[in-house]
């Protein structure tokens, strides 16, 4: 590769994308059967959002180079950050009819397939990417979300750890890894220890910029996430901006570029008071920005969920870090100060579990905004039989789950069990599932297992065949908790012994529904019985509960967005009295 191209890619890996794409662009004007710097332009175009320039472009490499691997697999890639996945896979099939030894090929073709829930598809694509490269820790967490989506949980975990032990200092690898351990029903400490040691791997000292007292000058927050958009963590962010109180700007670091015909991405962006694309920037370059911006608390969304940049946190770009909202554990790195929590989720004692210091916004630590559909709360049909439900994620229904959700079904005759998840429309992952629930004792012909749906119109329908939703455990829900609520629908939740295994408890309580929370297997049957058989107060709910959620402090983003923003004011001016007392 020419030198200018190299520049090019370094720039754009430093956070100068426009620079590189301008140097890019002349030297393709020059020389435009260049398919060396036609793959470079797409590359940096796909980096940029610019999808459509970069299939083109792209198309061109595939075209002056006589179809050579390297220029079909980066077309490949760049319909997939298209969205055009049927076209992806079609063209890594091709590439890989022609040259099945490419391995670049598998591991985007395994991408695609997930992307298009094809679970089983994308895990056959993985095993024969790995036969062709066995030690390839790049593809284990593909691999791992393709066994995750056919329900094989545990193979997943072990893929991963695999891929740890064979390359122990790829945080990627390591962040998936602690992101399933979270669904399995493993003792709180160990994954404790798990979490505690993806922060000693990261081997950077935190050398974080002096905090400086925000007088006379708004107090800059920075919110880093890649799922500010439709996404389970937008619903819960908004408040975070919409509510930001008069002296607090508000800069989004954004990890991901989302759908541009979204409406909630457009939202995030409107409301913002700056937002700065970070896609391309590597670990370094991140660090930077965000050091240039001189954020005084920044917030990161992701924990060790996709998208994750925790790596590039390890030096402490803001004098305060807080970790909140989308992930359900501590983030194990000490450079993150405190974790947005409640006195519910983590109350006092919980502190072991914790790397960072517990952030409690009671009373909850959440604030729902509902999707902005036209969903009205409908009763099952009158001869329905009575059917709990759950549209969490099938990886969340494991054998603790199993056995918890028998004692519903069991002291309700004749009732069903209605599940929904990516996925189960999949014969591999519905036959796990029903092996799962038949081996605890439920028999399968009382399930009805539905995959995915189109949109969130039709999604929120489903709620209408469900008379009372069942949480999981230990990784309760939340988005579909508050949606079930929203549509009217009763939450039955174990009240557990760790954070992710009493957020159904946190939302329950901030709605006044503190008589769902069971205390034991026993207390979650017996209420379910009782939900069976007072057809009056689920009517009641049907009615009134969406307007009881609205009404309370879960719904109430004025006030939560109050705490919040106090709560980090608070955090930045015991930073600012610490660095003051340390001063020369």
């Amino acid at each position: 590769m020419s030198d200018a191209l190299q520049r090019a890619l370094e720039d754009a890996r430093s956070g100068r994308l426009p620079t590189a794409l301008a140097a890019v662009r002349l030297l393709v004007q020059r020389k435009p059967g260049d398919a060396e710097a036609l793959q470079v332009l797409g590359l940096l175009l796909v980096q940029s959002g610019q999808h459509a320039q970069a299939v083109h472009h792209l198309q061109r490499a595939v075209a002056v180079s006589q179809g050579a691997s390297a220029a079909r697999n980066n077309l490949g890639n760049a319909l997939a950050a298209a969205g055009r996945h049927a076209e992806a896979i079609e063209a890594w099939q091709s590439l890989l009819e022609a040259d099945p030894s490419y391995a670049r090929a598998w591991l985007g073709l395994v991408g695609s397939l997930i992307a298009l829930g094809r679970f089983e598809d994308a895990v056959r694509a993985a095993e024969s990417g790995l036969a062709i490269k066995p030690d390839w820790p790049e593809l284990a967490p593909n691999h791992a979300l393709a066994l995750q989506g056919a329900d094989r949980l545990e193979e997943a975990v072990d893929v991963l750890a695999q891929a740890h032990a064979r390359q122990p200092g790829n945080a990627t690898v390591r962040s998936n890894l602690l992101l399933l351990l979270n669904y399995v029903d493993r003792p709180a400490d160990e994954i404790l220890h798990a979490h505690l040691a993806f922060g000693s791997s990261i081997g950077v000292q935190p050398q974080p910029p002096r905090a400086v007292p925000a007088v006379g000058r708004p107090l800059r927050v920075g919110i880093l996430s890649g799922d500010l958009r439709t996404h389970s963590v937008g619903f819960f962010a908004r408040a975070i901006i919409e509510h930001a109180p008069a002296g607090v700007e508000c800069i989004a670091f954004a990890t991901a570029r989302g759908d541009p015909d979204d409406p909630a991405a457009a939202w995030f962006r409107d409301h913002v008071d700056a937002w700065i694309d970070v896609v391309a920037h590597d670990d370094a370059a991140l660090d930077a920005e965000i050091r240039d911006h001189r954020i005084d608390v920044l917030v990161e969304l992701s924990g060790h969920t996709a998208g994750t940049r925790l790596a590039a946190l390890a030096r402490k770009p803001a004098p305060v870090i807080v970790t909140a909202i989308g992930y359900p554990n501590t983030t194990g790195l000490g450079a993150i100060d405190a974790r947005l929590v409640d006195a519910v989720t983590d109350p006092p004692g919980s502190e072991r579990l914790l790397v960072e210091s517990p952030l409690r916004i009671d009373p909850c630590f959440l604030c729902y905004a509902p999707p902005a559909v036209d969903a009205v709360p409908c009763m099952p049909a009158p001869d329905a039989p009575f059917t709990f439900g759950s549209f969490n994620i099938a990886s969340k229904l494991r054998e603790r789950t199993v056995r918890l959700w028998r004692g519903a079904l069991d002291a309700v005759p004749g009732s069903r069990l209605l599940l929904k998840s990516r996925g189960l429309d999949g014969a591999a992952a519905a036959d796990a599932v029903r092996g799962r629930f038949a081996a605890g004792g439920v028999d399968p012909s009382r399930l009805d297992l539905l995959g995915a749906t189109t949109g969130m119109t039709d999604h929120l329908a489903l709620y209408r065949r469900m008379h009372v939703a069942l949480d999981p455990t230990p990784y309760n829900g939340t988005t579909t908790t508050c949606e079930a609520l929203w549509m009217g629908v009763p939450v039955i939740t174990l009240a557990g012994d760790r954070h992710a295994a009493r957020v159904g408890a946190s939302l329950l309580h901030a709605v006044g529904l503190d008589d769902l929370v069971a205390k034991d297997e026993a207390e979650f049957a017996s209420i379910a019985a009782g939900l069976a058989a007072d057809d009056a107060r689920r009517m009641d709910w049907r009615r009134g509960l969406r307007s009881q959620l609205m009404q309370s402090p879960l719904a109430d983003a004025p006030g939560w967005a109050s705490r919040f923003h106090a709560a980090l004011a608070g955090l930045h001016q015991a930073a600012c009295a610490r660095d003051a007392s340390v001063s020369p």
